[in-house]
């Protein structure tokens, strides 16, 4: 199942896959301070992948916060955060921000909360490597 979406203003385009429908896929909106100000609810599929590209990479803002171990990928125009990647042993892996697709309203779970800061930087990579889907970022 793909789903399209990307930034306000049109310069971040994705492109994600999903091996379930939009109602089957578990989200979620993370505690963190940077979640919970951009009211996130994402996903992440392991059969799945996310794709990101971009007209102008320099309106690309990669932030990383915390113990930066992902690029959280925010357009520098419309200020509209899409995903993040983040560099594991299996490669690079993704979660989406399902606010950025065309066809959010699809997503009706209520996305769980998780509290994620008392990891270590090893134990969120390894999370990432297991839970994350397939990503990839073209340039």
């Amino acid at each position: 199942m793909d789903h399209v979406g990307g930034c306000h203003c049109g310069n971040i385009k994705v492109r994600l896959r999903l091996s379930m429908p939009p109602q089957d896929s578990l989200l979620r909106a993370c505690a963190c301070a940077f979640c919970r100000a951009h009211g996130t609810r994402t996903v992440a599929d392991r059969d799945g992948t996310f794709e990101i590209e971009a007209a102008d990479w320099s309106l690309v803002e990669r932030y990383r916060f915390g113990l930066r171990t992902a690029d959280y990928f925010i357009c520098r125009r419309c200020g509209v955060y899409v995903g993040a990647v983040c560099d594991t042993s299996k490669g690079q892996r993704a979660i989406a921000n399902i606010n950025c697709l065309t066809d959010r309203s699809a997503f009706t779970q209520t996305p769980a909360t998780p509290d994620y800061d008392c990891e270590t930087t090893e134990a969120r990579v390894e999370r990432h490597a297991a839970k994350w889907m397939p990503a990839m970022v073209r340039q």
